[in-house]
């Protein structure tokens, strides 16, 4: 790369490395290093996230995650974990009906008490 684009790129670095070309190529490439492994971990964070927030919602209706998923795939419905994270959050009816749905197609999804978690102190 060119100095100028150099340059551009390390816009916004502190001290040396937005101004003296020699730094400004190591962090730039190192910069770019970090952005192209980070778009890949941003896919896993978020699917993590979409687990704990349906996890979270199955569980206000005494079902837990793997039981819940495991129901929708023997009622065949493909919904995936974004769409029902959206769901759990913004829909809580529509869920409330997706869990039903689950619990009566897995028998292990019947009858399952989850204790309330203490609040941490």
């Amino acid at each position: 790369m060119n100095k100028d684009k150099i340059f551009k790129l390390a816009k916004g670095f502190r001290g040396r490395a937005k101004n003296c070309i020699r730094v400004a190529r190591e962090r730039v490439e190192k910069a770019l290093q970090y952005s192209y492994r980070d778009r890949r971990n941003k896919k896993r964070d978020m699917r993590g996230l979409w687990i704990q927030r349906i996890n979270a919602g199955t569980r206000l209706h005494g079902v837990n995650y793997g039981n819940f998923m495991h129901g929708l795939l023997k009622e065949n419905i493909q919904l995936n974990r974004k769409v029902l994270s959206e769901l759990s959050m913004h829909e809580p009816y529509t869920f409330k009906s997706l869990v039903d749905i689950s619990r009566n197609s897995f028998p292990g999804n019947k009858n399952v008490v989850i204790p309330p978690r203490k609040a941490a102190i």
